[in-house]
């Protein structure tokens, strides 16, 4: 019994001790908007410890704002950690514009939102399993005006996640 407890406990020490790879946004931008919401850009940056690729199984992400939740989700497959580097992803958020209008308490004289976005990667590692990476960035979102949609300059954005 001794034995399988000291085993126990050496098993524990290894794996709290284990390096993972760390992960920060950088900056989160307005990538476009349109008729069906707001569309966010976020950029992170993934370091990866080990000497092998490492995928992604997904991102899940959520947007909050006062504390509510506007825009929820999972991005499915988003890519792998390259070796013994940082890999740098673009992530991209969709906010349903009428989760965004709900929130018009919060829209102050400069038609904006203060909001949280938290993203976590999560990602399998050999031996330990899948281990979530929660990150998170606090900014603001410029609502745009009506006379913005008529003026063509929306963006779209075409894919979830970029890897680079």
């Amino acid at each position: 019994m001794e034995l399988l407890e000291k085993a126990k406990n050496y098993v524990t020490e290894k794996l709290t001790n284990v390096a993972v790879p760390e992960a920060t946004i950088a900056d989160v931008d307005l990538k476009g908007f349109g008729l069906d919401g707001i569309t966010l850009l976020a950029k992170v940056t993934v370091s990866n410890p080990y000497g092998v690729p490492i995928p992604i199984g997904e991102i899940a992400y959520a947007v909050k704002s006062n504390e509510r939740v506007i825009a929820s989700g999972t991005i499915p497959d988003p890519g792998s950690l390259k070796a013994s580097d940082s890999t740098h992803l673009e992530v991209t958020v969709k906010v349903p514009h009428s989760a965004a209008i709900s929130l018009v308490r919060d829209i102050g004289g400069d038609w904006d939102i203060d909001y949280t976005l938290a993203l976590g990667l999560i990602i399998d590692l050999p031996v330990v399993g899948n281990i979530t990476i929660p990150i998170s960035y606090q900014g603001e979102m410029k609502l745009p005006s009506i006379s913005d949609f008529f003026s063509g300059t929306s963006g779209e954005a075409n894919e979830n996640v970029e890897v680079k």
